[in-house]
C-alpha cells in the first residue's frame, strides 16, 4: 500500500465524529468491542462497521479470545499523518516567515519595491 493510500484511510476514519470517540475511549487501553459499544445509540453491527474502518486505516487492532473481543489502538499509525501536516506547517511557517521579514522591509523603508 502506498503512503497516499494509507493517509486517504486515516483521514476518512478520523474524518466520523463516533470513530474518533471510538478511539478516544481506546486511548485508555485494550477495551472489549461490547464496552467500546456501550455508550453509542447504535447497533452492536454499525459499531463493528466503524471499528473495520479504523482497523482498515492502521489506527486499531482487533483480536480474539474465546468469547472476548479486545481492540487496542496503535497510536504509530498516525505517524503517516503526522509527518504530512508536518510537512505543510513547515511550509506555512517558513511562508510566514518570508512574510515577516518582508512586512518589517516596508515599515522601515516603505519606498522600497520589493
Amino acid at each position: 500500500m502506498r503512503a497516499s493510500d494509507d493517509l486517504s484511510k486515516i483521514f476518512t476514519a478520523l474524518g466520523d465524529p463516533t470513530r474518533r470517540a471510538l478511539l478516544a475511549r481506546l486511548s485508555g487501553g485494550e477495551v472489549s468491542v461490547t464496552d467500546l459499544a456501550e455508550p453509542f445509540d447504535m447497533t452492536m453491527g454499525a459499531v463493528t462497521k466503524h471499528l473495520a474502518i479504523l482497523e482498515e486505516a492502521g489506527l486499531i487492532e482487533r483480536s480474539r479470545r474465546a468469547q472476548f473481543r479486545p481492540c487496542r489502538l496503535r497510536p504509530d499509525a498516525l505517524g503517516v499523518a503526522e509527518a504530512w501536516l508536518g510537512w505543510f506547517r513547515r511550509h506555512h511557517e517558513a511562508s510566514f516567515d518570508r512574510l515577516a521579514t518582508y512586512l518589517t522591509t516596508l515599515k522601515e523603508d516603505p519606498d522600497d519595491p520589493r
